[in-house]
């Protein structure tokens, strides 16, 4: 979820409580008690949010390290080819007469 996820929610959580305390005719205990189950509510929220985000955070870095991993393979594959290839030249051009 992004940044206007989170603000939506919020939003959301807000105007759904000031409605709530407005509307709803319940004594003080019983709207501390609602007041508190929300903000547990939210707080279960964001620590679900903040662990899916660790989650996918760690997946991106293991796919790029993999990414970067092939690359170097890749770059030192071509190098010893161009190596062998410069190798087999000069051999080549040492054998020839002159």
């Amino acid at each position: 979820m992004d940044r206007d996820g989170f603000a939506n929610f919020f939003l959301g959580l807000g105007v759904g409580l000031g409605i709530g305390l407005l509307f709803a005719p319940r004594s003080g205990e019983e709207t501390r008690q609602l007041l508190k189950e929300k903000a547990d509510e939210g707080t279960d929220f964001l620590k679900k949010q903040t662990a899916d985000l660790r989650e996918n955070a760690a997946d991106l870095v293991d796919k790029s390290r993999e990414a970067l991993n092939r690359q170097r393979d890749s770059v030192s594959e071509a190098m010893a080819a161009g190596r062998q290839a410069y190798r087999e030249k000069v051999e080549d051009a040492g054998e020839q007469p002159a």
